[in-house]
């Protein structure tokens, strides 16, 4: 079996943190996972498909039509106060610092980004967000991607291949605590509301006795004293038991934008 958070190890030395931390879960759970690395552009998608998987972060949108469904663990709770101690996150509409842009209908008509399209963060949601405003109508002057991972929008957006995007605000926020000249060079022009976010998954096909063991150990990753240094490094106050019924919303929130005539961003 093996485990990996990809989604939220946004530089090697963060990556390096969330190894520690799930090599912690598994001796805790006294289950033999390893931690793999899996490094960007590979999809994500081929992770979540593998039967030996014990502990992969999964995006809520496509876990709310998988089928069948995997076992969801745990999912992570950001320790930033505007979190409010919640599993939840959001998608942060950023353009460059210096950018005339300063809200939302200022980005139509020009270039927008997104990640993938089976992203919720960096494609739902803002999906839903501008579907309120298209009337069934094409927003922008073109759309940029599929982009793949946060910090390709980032560099997008920076380097004016797009004029705005899509960002995860967990990422966003570990940006800020970790490489702050880039952030400090974003601005936020619009957020989507919360929703769920990301858990950890396990196969299918794993027993529910282990999946059973590795999500009171990520449970008890809060508490543990050893892993207050992990914790600040993560931005993370601990995780939450969540269920796969949590993230039924994304799927009606996405069903809301195509009944909106606004299946795709354009």
């Amino acid at each position: 079996m093996f485990a990996n958070a990809r989604m939220y190890a946004i530089n090697p030395a963060v990556a390096a943190t969330w190894r520690a931390l799930l090599e912690w879960v598994a001796t805790r759970a006294e289950v033999d996972f390893e931690v793999i690395d899996y490094p960007a552009p590979a999809p994500l998608p081929v992770l979540w498909a593998r039967p030996d998987a014990a502990g992969v972060f999964m995006c809520g949108y496509p876990l709310s039509q998988a089928q069948p469904q995997p076992r969801v663990l745990a999912a992570p709770v950001p320790s930033p106060r505007r979190y409010g101690g919640r599993p939840v996150y959001w998608t942060d509409i950023i353009v460059p610092f210096d950018s005339p842009i300063t809200r939302l209908d200022e980005t139509f008509g020009r270039k927008f980004a997104y990640t993938t399209e089976d992203s919720q963060s960096g494609y739902q949601a803002p999906r839903l967000l501008f579907a309120r405003h298209a009337h069934g109508a094409a927003l922008f002057s073109a759309t940029v991607g599929p982009l793949v991972t946060p910090r390709r929008i980032v560099e997008a957006v920076l380097a004016g291949d797009a004029d705005a995007g899509p960002l995860d605000s967990y990422v966003h926020d570990l940006l800020r605590l970790h490489e702050p000249g880039l952030a400090s060079r974003l601005r936020v022009v619009a957020t989507t509301p919360a929703k769920p976010i990301p858990p950890l998954i396990a196969a299918p096909g794993i027993a529910a006795a282990t999946t059973e063991r590795i999500a009171d150990a990520l449970i008890a990753v809060g508490k543990s004293v050893e892993l207050d240094a992990i914790r600040t490094t993560l931005q993370l106050e601990g995780f939450a038991r969540v269920t796969a019924d949590d993230y039924r919303v994304l799927r009606t929130d996405a069903q809301q934008a195509d009944s909106l005539g606004y299946r795709r961003l354009a």
